[in-house]
């Protein structure tokens, strides 16, 4: 349950919401002793059941509490109303450097004032031994008067104590700017992943796009930690040689080859810039507009954002075949010791659709590095698909057949991986081989990767689709949802794009899974605004009732579902089989 808008929370009265992310909602209240707004951030109800959890929130507050910076936001207090903790901290009247961003390129001046404020809120922090773990534009607040702050100063690693209630991709960083590290899972992480975080910044603010960016949060952590970065003047051949330098050793994949500290990162980029002849002064780089390729090949705008959370939100050259061989190998080692290292396993769905198919968190975990090979053998059918794909590595049938093997096994992250090689040597327009794929997994009912191959294939579809992809596409999205890792391989954002109506349904069936039903309630309604009647937003009102016990109007949904001849197989097969269980 979040706050409501003029409600008094203890002594402040709650005036709009101004932003909502996977971890909290943002308010702007009115404190009349003091006369002053502040911003309240209430954390998501998914935390409210883990004491643990509001233990260690309360005692990292109090961390956070003590960062007394001009360009880090302040936090003022903490405090708990009707069960529901919340953080007080200034209201900055403004907006994020995203949104910024998104209206054009920076001049130099501005670009200046990032540098020179995010890093010296950084260099700070890390002196008091704190981490952000979250640096990215939305995080970046510029106010009215032109002062730049930093927010949501360690609330990701706050969030790690709630990683048994709260989905991992809301947990582990932004995709776009989280370090190969953080995306691995490391725990023992340090200055260096904010400094790769704050390289991801200045390389989109410099050359005009992120360097990573793909159609799921899996592809671009993909990306992170295995492909090499885009040279910033290929991409823009504005970019000076000397800034490029700098971006390329604040991004290297290993952190004892970046920067060993923010001002030292902050002194190299102002004297490439210098060096390279542009002054800190006016607009003299023209940056490109913020596209990027996915893995499709389609060029999108990169996502945009409107978080006014006021107070928180190559091309490669050649190498010797030689290397290519040796890194194939090592990542195969790696893959398997990660597939070993898996705690949960995501479990097959049963053959009944109404079934819950919860996936269970599966964090990033990285090879050990001082322990001894894992002597386990694979099973023999991943080791007949792993001599396959090792004779033909171009192949993507072969690199196809390894996923299902994998995934047969329950080998989640390491499925995905295969699946991602076959997709890119299939090529962005293999229509027969995407529809191939979709249809093992789909025998399957491995609902994840079924909905990530259709919504490629959606993409392909320029014009209007196919009514059996349409039908395919929903029902692996749908089943897919409710699955706790779901936004982590399928980009709600994108199916919103081509199918706004389903984008909402997607995110309500993901809400319904973990619980909360009035997130539920408010996207499925959502949904229904946009298409009344919509088959997939009755399915949901009845698992909703469900759910909350009101088993006699979630009888009348399914019945009317059951009876409708234009109800699409399955959804009229998930009735029955729920009427079952209720009747």
């Amino acid at each position: 349950m979040s706050f409501n808008i003029g409600e008094n929370v203890g002594p402040y009265r709650v005036i709009e919401q101004l932003g909502q992310g996977g971890m909290a909602t943002v308010y702007k209240a009115y404190h009349a002793s003091l006369d002053r707004y502040v911003a309240l951030k209430v954390l998501h109800p998914a935390f409210h059941q883990d004491q643990t959890f509001i233990t260690r929130f309360q005692r990292e507050a109090r961390v956070i509490a003590r960062l007394e910076h001009p360009h880090i936001v302040p936090i003022y207090d903490y405090s708990e109303h009707e069960s529901r903790p919340f953080l007080v901290m200034k209201y900055i009247e403004g907006d994020t450097l995203k949104a910024r961003l998104n209206q054009g390129p920076l001049t130099s001046k501005e670009i200046e004032h990032v540098v020179n404020s995010v890093g010296s809120a950084l260099a700070y922090a890390h002196k008091q031994g704190i981490l952000h773990r979250d640096i990215k534009p939305s995080n970046v607040m510029i106010a009215k008067d032109g002062a730049i702050y930093l927010a949501d100063f360690g609330l990701a690693r706050i969030a790690e104590a709630g990683e048994s209630t709260i989905s991992s991709d809301s947990i582990m960083g932004t995709p776009q700017y989280i370090s190969p590290e953080q995306a691995m899972g490391k725990k023992d992480l340090d200055a260096g992943t904010d400094i790769y975080s704050f390289g991801v910044m200045l390389y989109e603010m410099v050359v005009g796009q992120v360097p990573f960016n793909a159609d799921t949060p899996f592809s671009i952590i993909h990306d992170h930690i295995y492909t090499p970065l885009p040279l910033p003047n290929r991409v823009n051949p504005k970019v000076p040689e000397s800034v490029q330098r700098v971006l390329l050793k604040a991004l290297a994949k290993d952190r004892l080859d970046r920067y060993t500290s923010t001002e030292e990162l902050m002194t190299a980029f102002k004297e490439a810039w210098t060096e390279a002849g542009v002054p800190m002064q006016g607009t003299v780089i023209i940056m490109s507009p913020t596209i990027s390729k996915d893995k499709t090949g389609s060029i999108k705008p990169s996502a945009t954002s409107n978080d006014k959370t006021a107070a928180a939100k190559i091309p490669v050259k050649k190498v010797s075949p030689w290397l290519w061989i040796s890194m194939a190998v090592i990542i195969l080692l790696c893959l398997t010791i990660l597939g070993l290292a898996i705690r949960s396993r995501l479990m097959i769905p049963t053959p009944s659709p109404s079934a819950a198919t919860q996936m269970p968190p599966v964090s990033p975990v990285p090879p050990p590095e001082k322990s001894e090979p894992v002597e386990t053998p694979p099973l023999p059918e991943i080791k007949i698909a792993q001599e396959l794909a090792v004779k033909n590595p171009n192949d993507p049938d072969a690199h196809l057949t390894l996923s299902l093997a994998l995934w047969d096994s329950k080998e989640v992250r390491p499925a995905m991986e295969q699946l991602l090689k076959a997709f890119n040597l299939a090529g962005p327009d293999n229509k027969d081989f995407l529809f191939r794929a979709a249809e093992k997994f789909v025998q399957r009912e491995a609902w994840i990767p079924a909905a990530s191959i259709y919504l490629r294939l959606t993409l392909l579809h320029k014009q209007e689709m196919p009514k059996e992809l349409t039908n395919n596409f929903h029902e692996a999205v749908y089943k897919s949802a409710e699955q706790k890792d779901a936004p982590l391989f399928i980009s709600f954002d994108r199916i919103e794009n081509i199918d706004p109506p389903l984008g909402y349904i997607a995110r309500a069936r993901h809400a319904l899974g973990q619980g909360n039903i009035e997130e539920a309630k408010m996207q499925a309604e959502a949904a229904e605004k946009i298409k009344p009647g919509m088959y997939e937003a009755l399915m949901l009102k009845a698992e909703i009732a469900i759910k909350t016990k009101n088993q006699e109007d979630a009888k009348k949904i399914m019945l009317s579902l059951t009876s409708d001849p234009e109800v699409p197989e399955w959804l009229r097969i998930m009735a029955e089989n729920n009427l079952k269980t209720i009747q």
